[in-house]
């Protein structure tokens, strides 16, 4: 499992085509994607680094809060492009992501685990769909995690 975790000010999905909004102040738009070995261990891990990550400013201006010290709010939205393989050609190929019928249980199983660490509901996309994502990023703070990196 692989997720792009990046702290904002406010960050919403759009599904124009499906009349969807979903959207949050304060906190983490996470994009996330699944290979087709990744399991529960994956999903519980990454979850539980994402919430607790001490990526949030104190009182004194030190990254020593995690999202949830911060009263913050976590918005995740699919990206399955986050598996792209470039070392050939132009075009990425996307082989390492895991096809839908892994991938949208993963998803939907990621969702609640998140909210289950962070202590109330998260927001979300629509997997799959045409997606429209906009952030203000604060900081800017971006990470990468990788559940099959754990170093």
């Amino acid at each position: 499992m692989r997720v792009v975790i990046q702290r904002v000010g406010s960050a919403s999905v759009a599904v124009p085509d499906e009349g969807y909004e979903a959207g949050i102040g304060h906190g983490l738009l996470v994009l996330a994607a699944f290979e087709a070995d990744d399991s529960e261990e994956d999903l519980e891990w990454t979850a539980r680094k994402l919430v607790a990550m001490r990526i949030f400013d104190d009182e004194k201006g030190v990254m020593n809060l995690s999202v949830k010290d911060a009263g913050g709010e976590i918005l995740v939205v699919s990206q399955f492009t986050l598996y792209a393989s470039t070392a050939k050609g132009n075009r990425p190929s996307y082989m390492k992501a895991a096809p839908p019928e892994i991938s949208v249980p993963l998803y939907e199983r990621f969702l609640d685990v998140v909210s289950s660490h962070l202590g109330k509901k998260v927001a979300c996309g629509i997997f799959g769909a045409d997606m429209k994502v906009a952030l203000v990023n604060d900081g800017p703070v971006t990470i990468i995690v990788d559940s099959k990196v754990k170093f």
